[in-house]
């Protein structure tokens, strides 16, 4: 069994940054592409990024160009550098590890989440 815990999370003013991080438990989720999901209140879950085992990133429009999706498997770690936040960026942000860069379901890991609010 492996094991995601992120971190990072906090309140910010819009138009600030932050970063997470998703450390994983063992150096097999190196192989795994790693992902990043978010959800608001009384909305679904959605994605927002990936990156393949072997780097190449992948976003959601909403977050496009505003996000930034990086691994650093000597560390077995995962971050996203989040700038130009807005107040719809608000949500709980999980880590995720999957075979399949599909990130379809059942994804195999999640994280427990860390909380992001934005304040206008």
């Amino acid at each position: 069994q492996g094991q995601l815990v992120e971190s990072g999370g906090g309140l910010v003013q819009a138009g600030g940054s932050l970063r997470l991080s998703c450390a994983a438990s063992r150096r097999t989720f190196n192989t795994y592409h790693m992902g990043w999901f978010r959800q608001a209140p009384g909305k679904e879950r959605e994605f927002i990024a990936a990156i393949s085992w072997s780097g190449n990133p992948y976003y959601a429009d909403s977050v496009k160009g505003r996000f930034t999706i990086s691994r650093d498997n000597a560390k077995n770690t995962v971050y996203l550098q989040m700038n130009s936040l807005k107040p719809e960026d608000t949500a709980v942000y999980y880590c995720a590890a999957d075979r399949r860069i599909e990130f379809s379901d059942p994804i195999d890991y999640w994280g427990q989440g860390t909380q992001v609010t934005v304040s206008s």
